[in-house]
């Protein structure tokens, strides 16, 4: 099979990697802002099958002249103003697309066309959203009657790197964290949909204290829309509590609901000195800086869905986990193995028809949970289930 894959930065090294090291994949086309600095990368790791390219994603003549070369199937992890332009080109030149963000409308609007030029798109394929889409699925399937879904989701510092004030380092891109932090949340609570607004998902009273077994005590705030994945339950109109979280070490969420109060997070410029600056774009340039990780360091990637019901009458619990640190002898991140290898996953998936189905297509009901759980252990991420 012949992949495209648009976006060789955190995530997608390791996709590169994933993809350069699986007998299937017969040729690789990496394609990435600079083409020199790429070549200088890719030439001393041996990727025989690998060949690089510039790509312009801001002209869609650039992106259109990759897929012309016509992959039997396209990876997008360029950053996120870019989703429609490659959605939008893939299905134009029939080239199966796997993208790791949550779907777009411009995507959702490709789903008839794609599926009449039998094109699959799998939007939401990396860590989260992608695998605790398919735990979710899975855990569904064993319920008549799902009452609670609560899903969880980071990326953090062991405990030995989380030295500085925030207890938190980068692992992907920090605008793509800033943003997540003035993202409104959509959640159910005693059968009742609820709105929590952006500025108000660090507030305490709904942040929650967890166990994690070999990580230690975290925190969750509730962050995304859950409500969205009500169609995929058995009897939607069973569920009383739902929601999305994402955990980091305990004190986070004070410290963070204090800068959204102070407007912080704001992306309306101000004016300094003349200059027009949008708040979230100077805090993003002056802690990028001062959270990266250090070689010897280790992130921690953690997945939990936790589903609640009944099963032939019987009260029943399903909890799927995945603990993934970083690979030190790669330099692969948690992050990017659990994000990158899943989309690689995905991709050669749907080339090999193991993922069917034209048009939109979802992590939660359209990928095979065996084949999908299998190919992460035998990358060495687990998911454990009790």
């Amino acid at each position: 099979m012949k992949v495209l894959l648009l976006g060789v930065g955190m995530q997608g090294k390791a996709a590169l990697h994933d993809l350069a090291s699986s007998p299937s994949v017969s040729s690789v086309i990496a394609a990435d802002r600079d083409r020199a600095a790429l070549e200088q990368y890719v030439a001393p790791r041996g990727y025989g099958n690998v060949t690089c390219a510039e790509v312009n994603a801001s002209d869609s003549a650039s992106i259109d002249r990759l897929m012309a070369l016509r992959p039997d199937v396209a990876i997008d992890l360029l950053p996120v103003p870019f989703i429609g332009a490659v959605a939008r080109s893939a299905v134009r030149h029939k080239v199966h697309l796997v993208n790791t963000f949550y779907v777009m409308p411009e995507v959702a609007a490709l789903a008839d066309e794609a599926a009449a030029k039998g094109v699959t798109i799998l939007p939401e394929f990396g860590m989260d959203p992608g695998i605790d889409l398919v735990m979710l699925g899975e855990a569904i399937k064993r319920f008549d009657k799902v009452t609670e879904v609560y899903s969880y989701g980071a990326g953090f510092p062991e405990p030995s790197a989380a030295d500085n004030p925030l207890k938190y380092k980068i692992a992907w891109t920090f605008e793509g964290v800033l943003r997540s932090y003035l993202r409104p949340a959509r959640m159910m609570h005693d059968g009742k949909a609820v709105e929590i607004p952006a500025t108000e998902q660090f507030a305490p009273a709904g942040v929650r204290s967890m166990e994690v077994d070999g990580v230690g005590t975290l925190e969750a705030f509730p962050n995304g829309d859950a409500l969205q994945y009500i169609p995929y339950l058995p009897d939607a109109s069973a569920i009383k509590e739902m929601g999305r979280y994402t955990c980091r070490w305990p004190g986070h969420s004070a410290f963070w609901k204090k800068l959204v109060d102070l407007h912080f997070l704001d992306e309306e410029p101000i004016e300094v000195d003349g200059a027009r600056v949008s708040p979230r774009r100077f805090l993003a340039a002056l802690l990028t800086p001062q959270l990266q990780y250090r070689d010897n360091e280790r992130d921690v990637a953690f997945l939990r869905v936790d589903v609640r019901g009944t099963k032939d009458g019987r009260e029943k619990r399903v909890i799927f986990e995945v603990v993934d640190r970083r690979d030190l002898q790669t330099g692969f991140s948690a992050m990017s193995r659990t994000v990158g290898f899943t989309a690689s996953i995905g991709a050669q998936m749907i080339a090999d028809g193991t993922i069917r189905g034209a048009g939109l297509v979802s992590p939660v009901r359209d990928v095979p949970w065996e084949a999908f759980r299998q190919a992460l252990s035998a990358r060495g991420v687990v998911i454990h289930e009790r």
